[in-house]
């Protein structure tokens, strides 16, 4: 019988926590780190994960490590900067699963791969609650036998592992549905505005357009954020959002699209953020598109 993988966790943020505690069920010696030691030590009293004390001293005694961290700049450091998981790259495997951009997660498998090491991108779709019940879909970018030698934690996490082709595509798919996810917040946002201009209680607003052709999964779980922002903590963040649109348009120009709903989600995230709601749940939008049109 082969030994048990072990699997490393860095990030144990609103998402990165759930995922990680669905690996300590599902069997798998744990390890894990967070930039807060606090909250790596509770969720070690909590699930009986090992706490390791630096990204490098998680990699060395991981065959696996998942990372799940903010943008970017967090996911270079975490590789990357001093006592970074690169340190002990050779052999390991490593599954980036934030959203950050294709041109990173290319250049970060370089990186890795000059020490020894292997990288698959594979950001995941779904809510603090499919997290929790394991219920992700999960976009896998790199190369096939790498996606496999992950595939037992990735299904612990998941309810599908979706294989997008090299290296940076699971990024790009990630950013593509984010995209899509965001201005469907904002076209919402307008939709319920319009309603209640006309007098209709945003209840039934809300409820019409969840039983219409316009039903997305998004407006079922997030239905409470909506309808409640204020009585349900916070499961996206705004300025995530407004990351997550810098990250397409990116994206768009590179490749030659032309995004027009894209640039205008983004110009209405950068003024909620500027008011002050970058902290607060994306759906925050909505009662800022009030706003908006009561000062217009």
């Amino acid at each position: 019988m082969s030994a048990p993988i072990r699997i490393g966790f860095a990030g144990l943020g609103r998402m990165g926590a759930p995922m990680a505690a669905r690996l300590a069920r599902a069997g798998f010696q744990l390890a894990v780190w967070n930039r807060t030691a606090e909250k790596a030590q509770a969720f070690a009293r909590e699930s009986g994960a090992r706490v390791a004390t630096s990204p490098s001293a998680l990699a060395e005694t991981s065959d696996v490590v998942i990372a799940m961290v903010a943008d970017d700049a967090a996911s270079q450091a975490l590789h990357l900067g001093p006592g970074g998981l690169a340190e002990a790259a050779s052999g390991r495997l490593f599954v980036e699963m934030s959203t950050i951009s294709p041109d990173h997660v290319r250049r970060l498998g370089a990186a890795l791969a000059a020490r020894g090491g292997a990288l698959i991108d594979a950001p995941v779709s779904g809510s603090v609650d499919a997290a929790r019940a394991g219920s992700l879909a999960i976009m896998a970018g790199g190369d096939p036998k790498d996606v496999e030698r992950a595939r037992p934690a990735l299904d612990a996490m998941g309810r599908v592992v979706l294989e997008t082709g090299p290296l940076g595509t699971g990024a790009t798919m990630k950013i593509v549905v984010n995209s899509l996810i965001h201005g469907l917040n904002q076209t919402l946002a307008e939709a319920l505005a319009l309603a209640e201009s006309a007098g209709i209680a945003t209840r039934d607003a809300f409820a019409v357009i969840e039983n219409s052709a316009a039903a997305a999964p998004m407006l079922g779980y997030r239905k409470p954020l909506y309808l409640e922002p204020q009585a349900h903590p916070v499961a996206f963040a705004l300025d995530l959002a407004l990351k997550d649109m810098g990250l397409a348009l990116a994206l768009g120009e590179a490749g030659g699209v032309a995004m027009p709903q894209a640039r205008v989600t983004r110009a209405v995230l950068e003024q909620a953020s500027a008011a002050g709601l970058g902290g607060e749940d994306m759906a925050a939008v909505v009662p800022f598109m009030r706003r908006l049109g009561r000062s217009s």
